[in-house]
C-alpha cells in the first residue's frame, strides 16, 4: 500500500491547484481511472457529461470567455482526440485559453496497434500553443503547470495534455502537486510596452487630423475597456470595433462607431474606415473581414498598433508606431502621458461624426424592423431582441445568418464580454453548446444562443445536456432551410447559380421540445416579441424556431460575401 497519489488522481488534484471548477468532457475506456479519481476524490469540481467531444471543448471556450479563467474539456482517445480538436483551434487563434485534457492508449502499446491508437503529440501541436503526451506518471504536475504558464500568458491560447491509461495508475509524488495560484486567471504575468512607445504613440494620434481607433478581441481579454473609454472620451476618438471586438465599449457609448468591415460592417460605418488619416490598431489583427480584404485602410494610411503579440505588429500594414505589452497597462500608460501635458479636453469630433452615421445607419434599419414581412425579416428578430433582454445578457452566434444582423445592429449596452462568436475558424455547431459554457461561467446572465437552420443540426444533440443542466438559456433558430452564407455567396459571386446548399425544412420547435425544451415556432412576425418575452421569462431551457427570410433575398449588412 502507499499514500502516494496515482496519476488519475494527481491530474485532479492539480487541475484543482489551479483553480479549475468545472470541466466539460465526454467518458471513454481510457478514461476509467480518471473518472474513477473524480468520483471517489473531495473535490469542488463540476464535471459536465456532453454528447459530443466538440461540443464540450466549445463550451470551455465560451465559459473560458465569460470568466477569464482556464476553461477545461476532455475525451478519451482515438475519435475522441480527433472530435476535441476543433473547439482547441478556434481558442487558440481566438487567444482565448483552454485545455483538452485526451486520456490515450497505454504507454506499453504503443506501435503494437491497439484500438485507437494515434498520434496524439503529432495531432494537436501544430494547432496549440502547447502541447505534450506525458509519458511518466510523476512528469504529471509539472506538465499542468507549463499547460497552464502558456496559455494563461503572453497571447492566451490553447493547450492540450494526452494521458496514457497506464500511467494513471502509477504513483506521484505528493510534493510535486502544487500550482502557481496567478496562472488561474488570464492575462497573467502581464507586460509593460517598452520605455518610449507609449509617448511615441500618443504623439502620432495627438498629430492626426481624423484618427480612428479599430479594437479587436483583445482589449476585452485584456480587461483595458475602462481605459479605452478615458482615452477615447478624453479626445472624443471615434472607436470602431471587429465582431470579436465587440463590448470594448458599450455600443451606446457616443465614442462607440459599431463594427465595421465585410460581415456586420455598413456602409456608413465604413465611412469612417475611409476617411481616417490615422488608424489606432488595438488587440487587432488587421485581418481580412475588419478591412474589408485590406480595402481600408488604404495604402500610405499612417498605423499605430496596440497588441501583446510581436508577430501581428506590421504583418497587414507598414506600422508608424508598434506598442507591444498588455493592453491595459500599455493604455494607462498612454493615459498618464496625456495627464502629463493636461491633455483632457475634446479633440477630434468622433462623436458628431458617430451620431450622424448611426442616425443613417438606423433610419434604414428600423425601416425593415418593423416590415411584417413574411417570411420574417431578420432586422425584426434583433429588434425584438433588444426589446426584450435584460441588459446583463450574453448573446451568442453561430457565424452564419444570426451574426452580421447582430454585429451591424444590436447595441450592447454594456461593456465587456457579452457577445461571443467563433470567428477565427467559423464551425457551425458553435453558439448551441457554446451557450451551456457560458451559462456555467455566468450563472446569473440570462444566455441566447442564436444560428441559423444549417448549424442546429451539427450540434442539436446537447439539447439533452442543456436540458439535463435545466440552464435557462434561450435558443433562437434562423431558419430559411439552406446553408445561406454560401446561397448568398452563390447569388453574388456566381450569378445566383445555386449548387447543394438547399434542405428540407425541419421542425427545430419539435424536436427541441423532444428534448425537454420549451419551444414555439414562429412565423407571423407580430407574434415575435411576445414568444420571445415568454421565452426569456421561462425558468428553463427554450427555444424560438423563426421562420427567416433566406440571406440571399436579403438586405444583408455583408460587404464582401467572401471576406
Amino acid at each position: 500500500m502507499t499514500n502516494k497519489p496515482n496519476g488519475a488522481e494527481a491530474m485532479v488534484r492539480m487541475l484543482e491547484a489551479h483553480g479549475v471548477q468545472h470541466i466539460f468532457g465526454l467518458c471513454g475506456d481510457t478514461t476509467l481511472p480518471f473518472y474513477d479519481a473524480m468520483h471517489r476524490l473531495d473535490h469542488k469540481i463540476t464535471h459536465v457529461l456532453t454528447r459530443d467531444e466538440r461540443c464540450a471543448t466549445y463550451m470551455a471556450d465560451a465559459y473560458s470567455r465569460v470568466t477569464g479563467r482556464v476553461g477545461v474539456a476532455e475525451g478519451p482517445s482515438g475519435g475522441g482526440a480527433t472530435y476535441i480538436l476543433p473547439g482547441l483551434i478556434e481558442a487558440n487563434e481566438s487567444s482565448y485559453a483552454v485545455l483538452g485534457v485526451t486520456t490515450d492508449i497505454s504507454v506499453a502499446s504503443y506501435g503494437k496497434y491497439p484500438l485507437t491508437e494515434v498520434d496524439q503529440d503529432a495531432l494537436m501541436r501544430p494547432l496549440t500553443k502547447w502541447n505534450t503526451v506525458i509519458k511518466q506518471s510523476q512528469h504529471i504536475p509539472r506538465m499542468v503547470r507549463s499547460a497552464f504558464r502558456a496559455m494563461t500568458t503572453g497571447r492566451s491560447g490553447s493547450a492540450h495534455l494526452g494521458l496514457p491509461y497506464d500511467i494513471q495508475y502509477d504513483a506521484v509524488d505528493p510534493g510535486d502537486i502544487w500550482a502557481d495560484p496567478k496562472l488561474s486567471t488570464y492575462p497573467a504575468y502581464p507586460t509593460g510596452p517598452e520605455p518610449g512607445a507609449t509617448e511615441a504613440a500618443a504623439d502620432a494620434i495627438l498629430s492626426a487630423k481624423k484618427p480612428l481607433i479599430i479594437c479587436g478581441g483583445g482589449v476585452v481579454i485584456a480587461r483595458a475597456m475602462e481605459e479605452l473609454h478615458r482615452l477615447a472620451t478624453r479626445l472624443d476618438i471615434p472607436v470602431a470595433t471587429s465582431i470579436s471586438g465587440q463590448g470594448s465599449l458599450a455600443e451606446t457609448n457616443p465614442q462607440c462607431l459599431g463594427v465595421v468591415g465585410s460581415n456586420g460592417g455598413t456602409d456608413q460605418t465604413w465611412e469612417l474606415m475611409e476617411a481616417a488619416d490615422l488608424v489606432v490598431f488595438m488587440g487587432c489583427r488587421a485581418g481580412s473581414t475588419t478591412t474589408s480584404r485590406w480595402e481600408a485602410p488604404a495604402a500610405g494610411t499612417r498605423i499605430v498598433h496596440f497588441d501583446n503579440d510581436p508577430m501581428v505588429i506590421g504583418a497587414n500594414y507598414q506600422t508608424e508606431v508598434g506598442v507591444v505589452g498588455d493592453l491595459r497597462l500599455s493604455l494607462a500608460e498612454v493615459n498618464a502621458v496625456l495627464d502629463t501635458r493636461d491633455q483632457g479636453t475634446a479633440t477630434f469630433g468622433g462623436t458628431a461624426a458617430i451620431a450622424d452615421i448611426k442616425k443613417r445607419k438606423f433610419e434604414i434599419f428600423d425601416q425593415l424592423a418593423q416590415s411584417n414581412e413574411t417570411p420574417m425579416r431578420p432586422e425584426r428578430v434583433i429588434d425584438a431582441m433588444m426589446k426584450t433582454l435584460p441588459e446583463d445578457a450574453t448573446v451568442l452566434s453561430d457565424p452564419g445568418t444570426s451574426c452580421p444582423y447582430f454585429s451591424a445592429y444590436y447595441q450592447l449596452p454594456k461593456a465587456g464580454r457579452h457577445f461571443i462568436t467563433n470567428r477565427a475558424h467559423g464551425a457551425l455547431g458553435y453558439s448551441l453548446s457554446a451557450a451551456l459554457g457560458a451559462w456555467f461561467g455566468r450563472p446569473t446572465s440570462k444566455v441566447v444562443a442564436m444560428m441559423g437552420d444549417g448549424s442546429f443540426g451539427f450540434t442539436c444533440g446537447e439539447l439533452e445536456t442543456v436540458s439535463r443542466c435545466r440552464a435557462p438559456i434561450t435558443y433562437i433558430v434562423f431558419s430559411n432551410s439552406n446553408f445561406g452564407w454560401i446561397k448568398a455567396s452563390q447569388f453574388a459571386d456566381k450569378d445566383a447559380r445555386y449548387y447543394n446548399v438547399d434542405f428540407n425544412r425541419t421542425d427545430h420547435a419539435a424536436i427541441a421540445s423532444a428534448y425537454g425544451v420549451k419551444s414555439w415556432r414562429v412565423e407571423n412576425p407580430e407574434d415575435l416579441e411576445r414568444v420571445m418575452k415568454e421565452a426569456i421569462n421561462h425558468d428553463g431551457p427554450t427555444l424560438i424556431d423563426v421562420i427567416c427570410q433566406p440571406l440571399e433575398e436579403s438586405n444583408a449588412p455583408v460587404r464582401r460575401w467572401m471576406g
